[in-house]
């Protein structure tokens, strides 16, 4: 028995309990949601506004109670509890554990990625009765594209993570390249800065899966797909796929970028001391960068990724959330008023962007001039609100998430991940991956179609 094997019986092991739960889930499409109730007038919407009503809120965005507050102000006799449970995974955790119990939060903050797993077992509730399909063309498509389907809505976007591109000027001045806006630049680029400079241009993790996500996701491929139900799908080989993941693989073993994991003290080291040239960064990468490599001050740019067809620009999204609201919560209407208000009222998303830096997803609020017009010491004045607001129009809204999207992002820091990592064959690991996604799936009960 080989390795992934090993690891695949045990993953699969000690994960099968879960599968009664979610068969059940799928059984019964949209159970504990209000898809098929009817519309809530704006008399209840005042009535319950009006009433002594004290909601639970969950959420990890630092400071968030200032937009509590701005609620409260508005609406005195609503009381909102906020509780920090730790951060995104830990929340997730203890949000299914209060599912079971029935001791449910009334909102929640729930990354995109993840939303898909809460409907699957009927925790979030659809707040179409609520009147969010009205909101589709106050956000931006790829942001309202992984909280609805056809039928339903499952929370409102609160953020965004389109990626670009974080350079260090003087890195590429020292190397006498000009900054990369195709793939093939960037791979005559990163020469370059090696030889002339001993920096990496970049840095590709295998310790998150978001990176190579966001690149696929530029690439036009589409690696998932779920209907809601009973079916997911798993496509990794497809052309778009493959370019990717063999560019990249040309790039590692001829040691023109870095693998090493990101995020943690040597990477901050790493970015601060110009072993990287550059950054492939989300919306939320600029303020992070500037607060990691504070000495940098005055270096740094921002610019759009690199583009397969410069003729057709495109990116793709690292994180961004949602709020969503229970199934079970006692407040339902007060509940879907509160989600609203964070995402969609001005002032909080105003906020939210300009003193908190939460990348908006609300339409009104990218174009923003006190969001897009902020000016950045770091990056030497530069205006970078407002190239990321660009580069959120070039994100494609069709993406989708795998309902057992923790799975996924385990296994593949165990096969793809550790092939970037140790510079070995990610082809092969792609392979890998695809196997164990497709073999979790259906012994979760789903059909899984692959492509």
């Amino acid at each position: 028995m080989t390795t992934v094997q090993r690891r695949r019986g045990v993953a699969l092991s000690a994960l099968i309990a879960s599968s009664a739960l979610m068969l059940a889930a799928c059984g019964a499409p949209g159970s504990g949601n209000a898809g098929n109730a009817e519309t809530v007038t704006q008399d209840q919407i005042d009535e319950a506004l009006s009433t002594p009503t004290t909601i639970d809120f969950w959420s990890w965005v630092p400071d968030i109670q200032n937009q509590i507050d701005m609620f409260e102000e508005l609406h005195p006799e609503i009381t909102v509890k906020l509780s920090n449970q730790g951060g995104a995974t830990a929340q997730y955790q203890k949000l299914r554990a209060a599912a079971k119990s029935g001791d449910v939060p009334d909102v929640v903050q729930i990354e995109y990625s993840f939303l898909p797993s809460f409907t699957l077992t009927g925790t979030v509730l659809d707040l179409t009765p609520y009147g969010a399909a009205d909101l589709a063309e106050d956000f931006a498509p790829s942001a309202w594209g992984v909280v609805s389907t056809d039928d339903a809505v499952w929370g409102l976007p609160q953020d965004l993570g389109p990626t670009g591109q974080l350079y260090r000027t003087d890195i590429f001045e020292a190397a006498g390249v000009e900054v990369p806006t195709t793939w093939d630049e960037y791979a005559t680029a990163a020469a370059a800065i090696k030889e002339k400079t001993g920096s990496y241009i970049s840095d590709l993790p295998g310790n998150s899966f978001s990176p190579i996500l966001a690149l696929l996701w530029q690439s036009g491929a589409r690696p998932f797909g779920y209907d809601g139900d009973k079916t997911v799908t798993i496509d990794l080989e497809s052309e778009e796929v493959t370019r990717v993941i063999e560019y990249w693989d040309d790039l590692i073993q001829r040691d023109l970028v870095d693998t090493a994991p990101q995020l943690d003290d040597n990477w901050y080291q790493s970015i601060a001391g110009g072993r990287y040239a550059s950054w492939l960064a989300a919306a939320w990468g600029p303020v992070f960068l500037q607060g990691t490599a504070s000495d940098t001050s005055g270096l740094w740019q921002a610019t759009p990724m690199p583009q397969w067809d410069a003729a057709k620009p495109a990116s793709g999204n690292q994180g961004g959330s949602a709020i969503a609201v229970t199934a079970d919560s006692d407040a339902k209407i007060v509940a879907a008023e509160f989600a609203k208000f964070l995402t969609t009222n001005s002032d909080a998303t105003e906020s939210l962007a300009t003193e908190q830096f939460i990348f908006p997803s609300l339409t009104e609020t990218l174009e923003s001039p006190a969001v897009r017009d902020q000016e950045l010491e770091f990056y030497a004045g530069q205006k970078v609100n407002a190239v990321f607001a660009d580069i959120s129009e070039t994100v494609a809204a069709d993406w989708q998430w795998l309902p057992y999207n923790d799975y996924a992002s385990s296994s593949f820091k165990e096969t793809l991940g550790a092939a970037i990592t140790e510079k070995g064959d990610l082809m092969a690991a792609l392979e890998e991956w695809k196997d164990e996604l497709v073999s979790y799936g259906e012994a979760q009960g789903f059909t899984v179609v692959t492509e």
